[in-house]
């Protein structure tokens, strides 16, 4: 478990059960905005918290002495939290509400006052940072990843009043990045890389066991499948819709049918011949051995080389 997020719950929760606000929720109005600056502690703004990953941050909070969220939410914590009031001579309720629940960290007092919010709901806040135009403008952050820890951020906060219940409550509205973004990456930090002289191009991204698997298959990548035509397997046509490089060619043993080389002296397999060919071919035979003395008959005067042992004729068959 990370040693932060039990650090901000411990913290939260002593600050919950030993503060005590002049400013109370059921004084502040609905629909004000409250702008709170400082550095990100810690923050889940990308995505919302929810199903099995809810129940376990609930249990947390349960264990630590918190009220559980119960809902879907995002979270965001900042230290060195300091409320930018319209007009510092004259704070409005809402601002003092906000600022009287910063708290100090006993384990880390030099990160000053810290603020944090869990913001219940499906939409998730939206996240503005420097243009890079340098005009001093604002583009929303598309990129859809988490924003580094020790950020220079201004959270926007919003009053509203929930359903079935008198107090009103805060929601995280928008996150506005005062420095060009840093995201949070579990991997190794690409400066460490650049001094090594390892420079990446683009910016890296986790690459997930499913990710190889849910590609599309393209005509390069597809199995060669068979096909069976008059008994035996040949490759079946592949897609040509995309051009792929040439390849060399692939060699693919039939599916269903194994043909063992046949041996250098076989004999040529028998024609099939028919019953008139079949009479012909028996009387043939008779007719060579009519008058014949006995059945191996008589010499032949030359044998098959020219010179050579003579053979005797007798009884042939017809291969």
């Amino acid at each position: 478990m990370d040693h932060r997020i039990i650090d901000r719950l411990t913290e939260r929760r002593n600050h919950t059960t030993m503060a005590n606000y002049s400013i109370s929720a059921s004084q502040i109005t609905e629909g004000k905005n409250v702008f709170i600056r400082g550095q990100l502690g810690f923050a889940v703004l990308a995505r919302l918290i929810e199903g099995a990953e809810l129940l376990t941050s609930d249990e947390r909070k349960t264990k630590n002495g918190m009220n559980p969220v119960g809902k879907p939410h995002t979270t965001a914590t900042i230290t060195h939290a300091e409320v930018q009031f319209a007009d510092p001579n004259n704070p409005t309720l809402e601002e003092q509400f906000v600022s009287e629940r910063r708290y100090d960290s006993p384990k880390r007092p030099e990160t000053g006052p810290n603020y944090s919010i869990d913001s219940k709901g499906s939409t998730l806040p939206g996240i503005a940072i420097p243009s890079p135009k340098g005009d001093g403008t604002y583009d929303q952050d598309e990129s859809g990843r988490e924003l580094a820890q020790g950020l220079d951020v201004t959270l926007v906060l919003r009053t509203y009043k929930p359903k079935n219940f008198n107090n009103r409550g805060l929601a995280l509205e928008q996150v506005i990045v005062h420095e060009e973004p840093r995201y949070y990456s579990a991997g190794t930090d690409q400066a460490v890389l650049a001094a090594r002289g390892i420079v990446l191009n683009g910016t890296p991204r986790p690459v997930h066991a499913t990710s190889a698997s849910a590609a599309p298959a393209t005509a390069a990548t597809l199995p060669v499948a068979t096909e069976v035509k008059e008994g035996l397997s040949f490759p079946a046509p592949q897609p040509t819709s995309a051009p792929v490089a040439a390849q060399a060619p692939v060699q693919t043993a039939p599916a269903t049918v194994a043909v063992a080389p046949a041996p250098v002296t076989a004999p040529a397999p028998p024609q099939t011949e028919t019953l008139e060919q079949r009479l012909a071919r028996i009387e043939a035979e008779n007719a060579s051995l009519k008058d014949a003395g006995s059945a191996v008959g008589s010499p032949v005067a030359t044998g098959p080389w020219n010179g050579g042992p003579a053979q005797q004729a007798g009884i042939t068959y017809q291969g």
